[in-house]
């Protein structure tokens, strides 16, 4: 159980004692929603997601150090890992102002640079070949805005089969993709999206969901064939923020259908 979920059942102070008996009167309720239990396989896909997603974070934290330091000396390197390449030049250029130990301590922290990217294409590769022998995960990597990293993290974190969830809305839920609510007195409000349960797969959701709006506006703009009826229509009403986020719920839903179902994706494209 979530520990959130047990709280409401703490009569007094925290002890050992009253978290068990809270923990005994919160397992009896009906309604109660319990975790379940991951397989070997699935932590293993999932250790490879987290360690990849360690080795990119300590890339960008070395990048922005680089810059940084540059910064210091007058010397400006514009934002994104692609410019790294050119501190080499900056390092050899003998009319700029570096001193000689910053020069060799850029060479250092470039040389750790590229060896977490041999380290991140390794756990990259790892996680393809996993991907390839799972007949689920290139299921759901046929849905547009679902990739690689995408398809092979749900099935770590929810199973083959989905069968935690009840529905595709109470899996959209769980990803912090519905609308927060707050309706009290009768008076329906909905807000912005909750951002609940586990805020790597929401974003991995998102981004994909933003490629196919990019790609659905630009054949708008060239006055093709809509890739999807119905994201032209959100994209007339909304913004394409708010687009995005729809369509990472919409996927969200699929994935549900899919997983429960035990079915391959249809697109919703109709030709002439």
């Amino acid at each position: 159980m979530a520990p959130h979920f047990v709280k409401p059942y703490v009569k007094t102070n925290k002890n050992d004692m009253n978290d068990a008996e809270a923990i005994c009167e919160a397992v009896q309720r009906p309604n109660m929603r319990f975790v379940a239990v991951k397989t070997a396989e699935q932590q293993s896909i999932l250790h490879l997601h987290v360690s990849r997603q360690l080795l990119v974070k300590m890339r960008t934290q070395v990048s922005n150090h680089l810059r940084g330091l540059l910064d210091e000396y007058g010397l400006i390197l514009p934002q994104g890992i692609c410019h790294r390449a050119d501190i080499p030049a900056l390092a050899e250029d003998a009319t700029n102002e570096l001193p000689g130990v910053p020069r060799r301590l850029l060479m250092d922290m470039l040389e750790h640079v590229r060896e977490i990217d041999r380290k991140i294409d390794v756990m990259e590769a790892q996680i393809r070949q996993w991907h390839r022998h799972s007949e689920t995960s290139q299921r759901l990597a046929a849905i547009p805005g679902i990739g690689l990293l995408t398809a092979t993290a749900l099935i770590g974190h929810i199973g083959t089969h989905a069968q935690g969830f009840i529905s595709g809305r109470h899996l959209a839920a769980y990803l912090g993709l519905v609308p927060r609510q707050f309706s009290p007195g009768g008076k329906q409000r909905l807000a912005h999206i909750s951002k609940r349960g586990h805020p790597y797969l929401r974003t991995l959701l998102i981004h994909g969901a933003r490629a196919v709006v990019r790609m659905c506006q630009g054949i708008q703009r060239r006055g093709k064939t809509p890739v999807d009826p119905l994201l032209e229509h959100l994209l007339a009403r909304k913004h394409p923020n708010q687009t995005a986020v729809a369509q990472a719920n919409r996927n969200a839903r699929i994935v549900w259908a899919l997983l429960a179902g035990d079915r391959d994706y249809r697109s919703p494209v109709t030709t002439a």
